[in-house]
């Protein structure tokens, strides 16, 4: 972050200061909201929400180096030597700031939503910018109405491309990050079931993620999917050109001639508007190709050749517990895909295990939420996709995952496990593990799988 004097702060949130401070030329290089990680230095911003109020830790963020806060109230005292700026809303604060710190930078922005792959796609397509360009991303999945804000307050002179992941789970979210990012290229990576039960429908998904457009600049470029049913009906309807990636035919980029090492990378053809080239993406399963062709459009769109473009695919790393291939030893290799899971991921991650070599096939897959009335037929589904694979055993793990179960036991799924709990399926893995075995371990965030990957480390040892 660059800094920023008292005075741009007290403009941008539109505030007022409180207390005795009065050098308005002080600045902060940094903004946080958690008191527990500040830096000496910072603006502390507390928020408030249904179980929390920030403003209780005023005093010791302060204490520990904080320069000074925002809050929506007056003090009984203030701290000497810190300033406090007086603000209606800090939830509305943190936007008007990074709108405004935004506003500094005359950069391109690249804006990724979707139902599945947006976090995949957006460091896809930062390591192809990387190859040209300094470029911002969003850390993780810090997608929200906290972490957009908070990731565009990092930027620095340095920076001459932004890749954000826009997220939503209800409708007018999408409205409202627009408004923060305001991008000059969209990418929508797919419609799927995901939050699907705030939506009563994939029709009112898609309107809901139609909202990424509401605030792009003016002649905004759209990436989409060309495979997606909905997304293709955008054809002619977006604010500035679009572009249709995919595998189908007279799609604008294409890719074609799959291949596998089932190891540790596809390969692809991959045709765009200005040549064609062959592409190694450094990951698993067919729907690499879909980032791969984003990337591939918005690094076209910033004059990058297809060299530039396969050489930042090759340096493509995903983001933790995304398919992470973790190698052990005794040829044991876990597939952690633990971060997050809907009907459309948990079918691209089975694929990757079916296909993947190895003499023993295990599917340790939990409960995906979010899901509503749908919830039963869609657990049901993947389990009977299990069955039409080359997956040897399931181990299904809570609640909603019976329904994996029992629609796989019914599928003919060799070998069938339901634990009720986490803590359940621990000796089960450790009585399955042998040399060769291939784990994929997969289920929404609140399960909080990676506790199961961090057991399986645990039990097996170092390549």
């Amino acid at each position: 972050m660059e800094a920023l004097t008292i005075r741009e702060i007290l403009e941008a949130v539109h505030g007022r200061l409180l207390g005795d401070f009065s050098d308005l030329e002080a600045a902060v290089t940094r903004v946080e909201t958690d008191s527990r990680t500040i830096s000496p230095g910072a603006l502390f911003l507390p928020l408030s929400g249904e179980r929390f109020d920030g403003h209780a830790y005023i005093n010791a963020a302060l204490e520990a180096g904080a320069a000074g806060c925002l809050t929506q109230r007056e003090r009984e005292s203030y701290l000497p030597g810190k300033f406090y700026i007086k603000v209606d809303s800090t939830h509305r604060a943190l936007r008007d700031l990074a709108v405004w710190y935004k506003a500094r930078f005359d950069i391109p922005v690249v804006a990724i939503t979707g139902s599945v792959g947006k976090t995949t796609t957006k460091d896809m397509v930062a390591a192809v910018l990387s190859e040209k360009f300094q470029v911002l991303k969003t850390e993780g999945n810090k997608n929200n109405d906290i972490g957009l804000p908070l990731t565009l307050l990092r930027l620095e002179k340095k920076h001459q491309i932004a890749v954000l992941e826009l997220g939503m789970n209800h409708a007018g979210e999408l409205d409202y990050l627009s408004g923060i990012a305001q991008p000059d290229v969209v990418l929508i990576t797919n419609i799927g079931d995901s939050h699907i039960e705030n939506f009563g429908s994939r029709e009112k998904i898609f309107e809901a993620k139609c909202e990424i457009f509401h605030h792009a600049k003016q002649g905004a470029c759209a990436v989409l999917n060309g495979d997606d049913p909905l997304l293709a009906t955008l054809r002619g309807k977006t604010p500035g050109d679009a572009v249709f990636c995919g595998s189908g035919a007279g799609l604008n980029y294409r890719a074609s001639d799959l291949e596998s090492d089932w190891r540790s990378q596809v390969s692809c053809r991959v045709d765009t508007p200005r040549g064609s080239c062959r592409m190694d993406i450094p990951a698993l399963g067919e729907h690499m190709i879909y980032p791969t062709l984003m990337a591939a459009a918005v690094g076209e769109r910033f004059g990058m050749t297809l060299e530039e473009i396969a050489a930042g695919v090759r340096n493509f790393a995903p983001t933790k517990m995304r398919m992470n291939i973790l190698n052990r030893g005794e040829n044991i290799t876990i597939l952690d895909d633990a971060y997050n899971a809907n009907p459309q991921s948990m079918r691209a991650a089975i694929e990757v295990l079916d296909g993947y070599t190895g003499d023993y096939k295990v599917a340790v897959l939990g409960d995906m939420f979010e899901l509503g009335p749908l919830a039963s037929a869609l657990h049901a589904g993947v389990g009977e996709f299990l069955g039409r694979s080359h997956v040897d055993c399931l181990v299904a793990v809570g609640e909603l995952a019976r329904g994996i179960y029992d629609a796989a036991a019914a599928s003919d799924v060799p070998e069938c496990h339901y634990c009720a709990t986490k803590e359940e399926a621990l000796p089960v893995l450790a009585g399955l593990l042998r040399p060769g075995t291939t784990v994929l371990v997969k289920a929404s965030r609140g399960m909080a799988f990676e506790s199961i990957t961090g057991y399986l480390k645990e039990i097996t040892k170092e390549q």
